[in-house]
C-alpha cells in the first residue's frame, strides 16, 4: 500500500487582503489543495521570523507568507517591512538546512481568490516534490554524550 506524501503548509496571511482572498476562493467554490492551514495576522508586517521557525518546528513542510500588495497595506507600510525582512528570513532558514523553496512570500489582494488558489496549488506541488521536512533530523546537533561519573 503506497501513500503519496501530502505536505503540510502554513499560510501566515494578512487579515485585510490575503485572508479575504482565501475566503473569496472558498465562497466561490474554487478548488485548491487542502494542505494549507491559515493563520490570520493583522498585517504581514507583523510576521516575526520566530513564527516561521515555529511552523517548521511544529511540523509544517512549507510556509507561505502572504499580504497586501505593496502600496495597498492597511497599515501604510507593513508589507514593505515584510519585504525588507524576507531576505534575512531566507538566510535564517538556510542556516537550519531548510530549502528556500519551502518558504514563499506573495502579495494577494481580497479580490484575488484565483491567485490564492494558484499560489496554494503551486506551492503544494513544489513542497510535495521536496518531500517531508523532518525538522528534528535537520536541526539535530551532534553532541557527545556526557561521561557518567559515579560517586565512589
Amino acid at each position: 500500500m503506497s501513500h503519496e506524501f501530502e505536505p503540510r503548509i502554513v499560510v501566515l496571511c494578512c487579515n485585510w487582503c490575503t485572508y479575504a482572498g482565501a475566503d473569496l476562493a472558498g465562497t466561490s467554490r474554487m478548488k485548491y489543495a487542502p494542505n494549507v492551514r491559515l493563520v490570520r495576522v493583522m498585517c504581514s508586517g507583523r510576521v516575526d521570523p520566530s513564527f516561521v521557525l515555529r511552523a517548521f518546528q511544529d511540523g509544517a513542510d512549507g510556509v507561505l507568507i502572504a499580504g497586501c500588495h505593496p502600496g495597498d497595506c492597511h497599515y501604510i507600510n507593513g508589507n514593505l517591512k515584510t519585504l525588507r525582512r524576507y531576505p534575512a528570513l531566507e538566510t535564517l532558514i538556510a542556516q537550519f538546512g531548510i530549502e528556500p523553496d519551502r518558504m514563499r512570500l506573495e502579495w494577494i489582494s481580497a479580490a484575488e481568490g484565483d491567485v490564492f488558489v494558484h499560489v496554494v496549488n503551486e506551492m503544494t506541488e513544489q513542497v510535495r516534490a521536496l518531500g517531508p521536512l523532518d525538522w528534528k533530523r535537520r536541526t539535530a546537533m551532534t553532541v557527545p554524550a556526557a561521561e557518567s561519573h559515579t560517586a565512589g
